[in-house]
């Protein structure tokens, strides 16, 4: 594992005393994740849906990191409204923002393409339009500090294998990004910008959204496993943070998504992985 001094060493967003911003911070990975800034000396925030949950994710921050440290705030990230008030409380209490994580997610199967239209909103509101609503708020404020800082949003390796089962969550994943990508190319051209943007892709990871499982599943890493993972990405300055977990390799991952883009080269069938007529194909090819 990557040291924390390793870590604020090379990436002065995370130096003590700093100020992070976690959205889908009261559990999963975004808690982990707040935990382990707080563990460096970070100011933390944690945004998520109110309740017992985030009040309990919030006092398990502060035993690392003080009381006075750590800060949960209810906030919808599908209602721009509630995260400009996160990003005004979070000025107000702790001052400029170095690292802002947008992690809010649900995974819910609106179903079909044509069906459940205010499901499907409802799911890219938070997935997708979430991640731009804390770009809106927090960007222009981390841009005028004019300290370094980063931002760091959480796709998903299904917005790029796009594989069928939950087809809006494919789609606001892409919509992630391909978000993300052009937030990075921005921000590399903004005049005098000391932020970057980075996509985390986790692989298989136990968090609130495995469906049906009660404990961790042995083919799934953690959150804490996929911070660790991420801290040592930024390290290097990978921009796409393609996490592996404890059954895919990251071979696997990079064949899959090259047999994906395959498909236009290729001129085959749209997820000609899960086509009948190139399903030998696409095992021949993972084999070689």
């Amino acid at each position: 594992m990557t040291s924390d001094a390793e870590i604020q060493t090379a990436l002065p967003a995370f130096a003590s005393g700093n100020v992070a911003v976690i959205t889908g911070g009261a559990s999963g990975i975004g808690l982990a994740a707040a935990k382990r800034f707080a563990a460096m000396g970070m100011k933390t925030v944690l945004a998520d849906i109110g309740g017992v949950r985030l009040d309990q994710a919030r006092q398990a921050v502060a035993v690392i990191s003080g009381d006075d440290a750590a800060l949960g705030v209810a906030a919808d990230v599908s209602k721009p409204e509630e995260v400009d008030r996160l990003a005004e409380a979070v000025a107000s209490a702790f001052g400029a923002v170095s690292v802002l994580m947008n992690n809010a997610g649900v995974g819910n199967n609106p179903g079909k393409p044509w069906e459940n239209r205010d499901a499907w909103k409802q799911l890219l509101d938070i997935n997708f339009w979430g991640v731009v609503h804390g770009v809106e708020a927090f960007a222009p404020r981390m841009l005028q500090s004019g300290k370094p800082g980063l931002i760091i949003n959480t796709g998903s390796k299904q917005g790029i294998t796009t594989p069928p089962g939950n087809l809006a969550y494919n789609v606001s994943k892409a919509g992630v990004k391909t978000f993300t990508e052009g937030l990075a190319h921005a921000l590399r051209n903004e005049p005098g910008a000391k932020i970057a943007a980075h996509l985390l892709i986790p692989g298989f990871t136990y968090t609130g959204l495995t469906e049906g499982a009660t404990e961790k599943p042995a083919g799934a890493w953690t959150g804490e496993q996929v911070i660790d993972f991420m801290l040592a990405s930024l390290k290097r300055g990978d921009f796409y943070i393609l996490c592996p977990d404890n059954d895919v390799t990251r071979p696997m991952d990079e064949k899959r998504m090259a047999w994906a883009i395959g498909d236009i080269i290729e001129n085959r069938p749209a997820l000609s992985r899960w086509h009948p007529d190139h399903k030998d194909a696409f095992t021949a090819f993972m084999k070689r």
